[in-house]
């Protein structure tokens, strides 16, 4: 069965580049469960570019970034920051054309989570990636944050 994951989960006007619904130049990307994985789907477009036709790899990044944090989100109801990321880019993203990306959770040590990110364009994977997360109490989300950690978050807290 499929779910679809709440873009407001971090509240009305959160910040985030690559979910926030609000984001004047951001992603703005949603996301679905379907059992252990996690899915979104993005058409880049000119503006995403690098080389012409192909997508910014810096921006193929940040969407499996964000892909596998909402693995985390989806899945365990937690939050993490990212810590390690390994990435390969198996063949061009190309402009113009769908992007299907999915997640699921390979690790949980309670402390840590690891995310197996994968990006498919015209059904052949185009990303392999592999992320490390590092789930945080409040301190450690407060001390990240440099402030007060917003009260929608307080859920996602390991």
């Amino acid at each position: 069965m499929t779910t679809s994951l709440d873009p407001n989960t971090f509240g009305e006007g959160q910040p985030c580049f690559g979910c926030s619904p609000d984001h004047p130049t951001g992603l703005r990307l949603r996301f679905e469960r379907d059992g252990e994985w996690v899915r979104t789907r993005f058409s880049p477009g000119d503006a995403h570019q690098g080389p012409p036709g192909i997508m910014h790899g810096g921006l193929v990044t940040t969407l499996a970034d964000e892909v596998a944090a909402w693995a985390i989100i989806g899945v365990l109801g937690k939050f993490g920051f990212t810590a390690q990321m390994r990435a390969k880019l198996l063949k061009p993203v190309r402009v113009g054309a769908e992007v299907l990306g999915r997640s699921r959770v390979a690790k949980d040590t309670g402390r840590t989570v690891t995310v197996e990110v994968f990006l498919a364009q015209s059904g052949e994977d185009v990303y392999k990636g592999e992320f490390t997360f590092v789930l945080v109490d409040r301190t450690g989300a407060e001390r990240l944050l440099g402030g007060p950690l917003p009260a929608a978050w307080e859920r996602f807290l390991r």
